[in-house]
């Protein structure tokens, strides 16, 4: 699989950046502002989540890059 991926939840309020297995940026929606978070994970259940991310599981859906860059541009 090539990385970078980009992925959100269903309800639009959070986009992630996944740069390898382990690593991600999520960019969140808390009322009107966005904030970006980076994650390095090591813990089973994590790794788990981001493999569920990687597969387009049920909360996540694939998008396209510039969806992800728009809102990352504006912080």
């Amino acid at each position: 699989m090539e990385f970078p991926q980009f992925r959100k939840l269903e309800n639009g309020r959070s986009l992630y950046k996944i740069t390898s297995a382990n690593q991600f940026t999520e960019l969140q929606q808390i009322g009107s502002k966005w904030f970006a978070y980076q994650f390095e994970v090591d813990q089973f259940p994590d790794l788990m989540r981001v493999q569920e991310m990687l597969q387009g599981s049920h909360p996540f859906v694939r998008v396209q890059k510039d969806e992800f860059e728009i809102i990352y541009s504006r912080l």
